[in-house]
């Protein structure tokens, strides 16, 4: 059982997250994707990004922690939300885009690139990828008994192989200078 499993995982989740979202990263994901476009958020926690993602997006939400869901669905009744985990995307539906916001550095490299594989499965024709992670070198480390994984552009261009074109690859600032990465890579087509 994770963190977020619980209801008091998930409301010390919720107060260590407050006066954070992807609101920079989402408007920077529209210079590369249409309004209106079907978009999965991974990892929508209490669901602060799938409401800023929803204003321009036709917007799913999907977590692995059912507490999350059950909570989010609790306030917005009519939300489209699946549960799913984020490596293993066991969903048959087709998205535009597949958006995340410091998610998969809970996956180990090996699992990311499990998660990328299933992530380009899940994409329409030319359909993108955006997340953002922990920028850094080092061994994955445990935070309130969750992995956490920090990754290079040389790491994240490693795991997308050749099934992905890299629109943007970038550092910015969540707490500290340069302590995160944003991507957005689009889907190449198969042969």
């Amino acid at each position: 059982m994770s963190l977020y499993d619980t209801e008091e995982g998930v409301e010390r989740y919720v107060d260590m997250a407050e006066g954070y979202d992807g609101r920079g990263l989402i408007d920077s994901l529209r210079e590369h994707l249409d309004d209106d476009s079907d978009i999965l958020e991974l990892g929508m926690g209490p669901g602060k990004d799938l409401l800023l993602l929803g204003e321009h997006f036709t917007a799913t939400g999907s977590d692995r922690s059912k507490v999350f869901l059950d909570r989010f669905r609790a306030a917005h009744p009519s939300a489209d939300l699946l549960q799913l985990d984020a490596m293993t995307l066991e969903t048959d539906r087709r998205f535009d885009a597949v958006y995340s916001n410091k998610v998969l550095q809970h996956l180990t490299p090996e699992e990311l690139e499990l998660s990328l594989q299933r992530q380009h499965a899940l994409l329409r024709e030319s359909g993108l990828v955006a997340h953002s992670l922990w920028y850094g070198k080092g061994p994955p480390q445990t935070h309130q008994g969750l992995l956490c994984t920090y990754f290079t552009e040389g790491d994240l261009l490693a795991l997308l192989g050749d099934r992905f074109e890299v629109l943007a690859l970038e550092r910015y600032q969540e707490m500290e200078p340069a302590d995160s990465l944003w991507l957005i890579a689009r889907r190449r087509t198969d042969d």
